[in-house]
């Protein structure tokens, strides 16, 4: 059996103009579904198609090798097209069993919801699954008549097994019924039933903010009990720049909102420790100003270093949280409970860790990840 996922990316959109390549909790808005999608290893190919040449560009930068970006044919991106069309378009080009249509309009959706529903669909034989989200609430139709119960004989709720709304988030269908019948959905149906977060699909402007709050929300237990926070230097801390003097010293510019962050979260009662792999006065003499004696330079090896640090102070990776923005970050940012980076980290990173900040490196990223920390601290207890 071999299974295909499709995303279609429009590069128009009437209701949100530009929306999948707009950042979403610091990810443009299809990178949500798609790295869920790569993360499930349900599928033997991704391909992500568009008619737009900077959301091609953009996703293979992002993801290279591991999906087949295609062009769409306008007359498939145009706003009456509909979601066969593309598909249609896509499958006259490969070979494949299972045929999934993934929607970017659904980023809530996790990698476990790809497995689950491929889980369900092999068990029970079925020709197609569509996705949705358990409602218990009556239903009318605008002429007075009831859809989905008798009004006569009112239920209590917990009696009443309510309906599944189809939330879009993705489709699977076997390809011999796609050819027979041209639709995503027949033969023996299933529904993969998503958690109730999920029934939020991004149509109109005001949803944005409430999907962003629900994305940055999964962030919330592990920030509950963050002890320890790492901070990279170059890129981070700073822009990445490096300036010279007429007689050849460099110098790092910083800001000052990054430095009042970190001290109130040390004095919040959290652990903040400045690690970089260089050995710089300039950094030297900014740690002394501010008075931070957690500064460890010269640092190669950061994954070795947090086990070392995180056993003698007894602060496990899982009260841990690292902000870095450049390759050697990664196994680091890879082992903590938090892991973060500036809006211009290199892609790998922005990938791979689950906050994204707004700002970018030396720009108040770092004040930005104190503050969201800090905001989940425990009050500490008066002397």
């Amino acid at each position: 059996m071999r299974w295909v996922a499709l995303l279609p990316l429009r590069g128009g959109s009437k209701s949100i103009p530009g929306k999948n390549l707009r950042p979403m909790a610091g990810r443009p808005l299809y990178a949500w579904s798609l790295e869920a999608a790569l993360d499930s290893n349900c599928f033997d190919a991704i391909y992500v198609a568009s008619d737009s040449a900077a959301i091609r560009d953009d996703a293979r930068a992002r993801y290279g090798s591991r999906i087949e970006v295609v062009d769409r044919e306008p007359e498939n991106a145009s706003d009456t097209a509909s979601s066969e069309s593309v598909m249609q378009e896509l499958a006259a080009q490969i070979d494949c069993d299972v045929l999934a249509l993934i929607q970017a309009t659904s980023p809530l959706t996790q990698a476990e919801d790809f497995r689950a529903a491929r889980i369900r669909f092999e068990q029970e034989s079925l020709d197609s699954l569509l996705t949705g989200v358990e409602v218990k609430r009556f239903f009318w139709r605008p002429d007075g008549q009831p859809l989905n119960y008798d009004p006569s004989q009112r239920p209590r709720r917990q009696d009443f097994l309510g309906s599944v709304m189809e939330n879009g988030a993705f489709y699977y269908t076997r390809r011999a019924l796609f050819d027979a019948t041209g639709v995503r959905l027949g033969g023996r149906i299933g529904v993969h039933v998503m958690d109730e977060s999920c029934a939020a699909e991004l149509d109109e402007p005001a949803d944005w903010p409430h999907i962003e709050g629900l994305l940055r929300q999964r962030l919330r237990p592990a920030l509950d009990n963050i002890r320890l926070l790492i901070v990279d230097v170059d890129g981070t801390l700073t822009d990445g720049g490096m300036y010279y003097d007429g007689n050849g010293e460099a110098l790092k510019k910083f800001d000052t909102r990054d430095a009042k962050g970190m001290l109130m979260l040390r004095d919040a009662g959290v652990r903040v420790c400045v690690v970089t792999a260089e050995n710089s006065a300039v950094v030297a003499a900014r740690m002394r100003k501010l008075g931070i004696t957690d500064y460890f330079p010269g640092v190669k090896d950061k994954l070795a270093w947090l086990h070392e640090h995180g056993t003698r102070w007894q602060i496990p990776l899982t009260q841990t949280a690292y902000i870095g923005d450049d390759l050697n970050d990664l196994q680091g940012l890879r082992a903590v409970a938090v892991s973060c980076c500036p809006a211009d980290a290199v892609p790998a990173v922005r990938r791979s860790v689950g906050y994204v900040c707004s700002a970018s490196g030396g720009a108040g990223a770092v004040r930005e990840v104190c503050d969201l920390i800090r905001a989940h601290v425990a009050p500490q207890a008066p002397d």
